[in-house]
């Protein structure tokens, strides 16, 4: 019994000095490089790193270098087995609010090693409330507009479901 309580301790060790040691800003600096290849640039004010994560602040989005795009914070929460990215204070550009939402207050995306092709998404904002899902593995996008609001520059790539409007894709 001592054995399997000192591996057991063991292992918790590890996963605790693996999740606390990991360099969080050099893998956020990878994502910006990757996005960098897709004409996707971020520009934020503060990057502060914590004990399971890393948290921007001010975030600026360019595409192609125009500024489509302003973040209030962006916080990335993991354990590894489990990992969150949570968006607070998005605004979209006045050029863009003929095709997608202005405003969303506050989003989450959840992904866990349970379900690994699976990432959850929730948000609300101007146009509502709306969850959903990524299929990573099929590469298919499902989200429920179920408390719809002002999504009027939106239905016309929504359609009607059981419980709302919703909209799917492929990328």
């Amino acid at each position: 019994m001592s054995m399997v309580k000192t591996i057991l301790i063991f292992c918790v060790l590890a996963w605790l000095g693996v999740v606390t040691l990991m360099p969080k800003q050099e893998l956020y600096y990878k994502l910006e490089e990757i996005l960098y290849t897709q004409d996707i640039a971020l520009n934020e004010k503060e990057v502060n790193e914590n004990l399971f994560g890393l948290s921007l602040k001010n975030v600026n989005v360019y595409v192609k270098g125009i500024n489509i795009a302003n973040i209030e914070e962006i916080t990335f929460f993991t354990v590894l087995f489990y990992s969150t990215v949570e968006v607070k204070g998005l605004s979209i550009d006045d050029s863009l609010k003929t095709m997608v939402p202005q405003k969303t207050e506050h989003a989450v995306f959840e992904h866990s090693v349970m379900a690994p092709s699976f990432v959850s998404v929730e948000a609300l904002g101007s146009f509502g409330a709306m969850d959903g899902k990524i299929d990573l593995g099929a590469r298919k996008v499902y989200l429920d507009f179920n408390e719809s609001e002002n999504i009027s520059m939106l239905k016309p790539q929504l359609k009607k479901g059981d419980k709302g409007w919703v909209y799917e894709t492929s990328f």
